[in-house]
């Protein structure tokens, strides 16, 4: 799998939500609404980015972008301030469950983390959410049970699998050059 060069877009950026919901009106006036598809992939992004860099980087990337068109393969792409890394505790009694403690932590169930137990006896390693009981704390199920607790680092990646929709090119002046690229996240096994 193929990732975007570590350019970043240098103007503003427009990110695009559009959940996948169905919704379907009774005659009655009330409405059902439900996920079309897994729930891991319901809210997929459209990145809107700008890039104003030399002619050659522009060219590193426009070469990269028609690469993707004759593959017809997605790429990984890490957008700009997307993804976290946060401390906090945890605590693992006598069972698999790993309850992690971290003020407003933000994550959701299913969200893929890196876990860095900093102190104690748990195993590192990258881990899906399973519950969310409050703001403050989350679960992850660890390879085997144990007794552990101490600190921990959670790091959110923020990356993902990325085609390009379309994209222009510009160059305002000598060395300069500006594209205008459209990001869609895509989701694959």
């Amino acid at each position: 799998m193929a990732t975007f060069p570590s350019i970043q877009p240098t103007y503003g950026m427009r990110k695009t939500s559009a959940p996948r919901i169905r919704s379907t009106r009774l005659g009655d006036g009330y409405e059902f609404r439900a996920l079309f598809g897994l729930p891991l992939t319901q809210d997929p992004k459209v990145y809107d980015l700008t890039f104003n860099v030399s002619e050659t980087e522009a060219d590193v990337i426009e070469g990269f972008l028609r690469s993707r068109v004759n593959d017809q393969a997605s790429f990984t792409f890490t957008p700009p301030a997307e993804g976290s890394s946060q401390t906090g505790t945890y605590a693992q009694t006598s069972s698999a469950t790993v309850e992690i403690t971290i003020a407003n932590h933000g994550l959701a169930i299913g969200d893929v983390v890196t876990i860095d137990y900093t102190s104690g006896s748990a195993t590192d390693g990258t881990f899906v959410i399973g519950t969310t009981p409050t703001v403050n704390t989350f679960s992850v199920t660890a390879a085997s049970s144990g007794t552990n607790s101490g600190n921990v680092t959670v790091t959110l990646s923020g990356a993902g699998q990325y085609v390009c929709q379309s994209w222009s090119k510009s160059i305002p002046y000598n060395n300069r050059a500006i594209l205008n690229c459209t990001f869609r996240e895509v989701f694959e096994p």
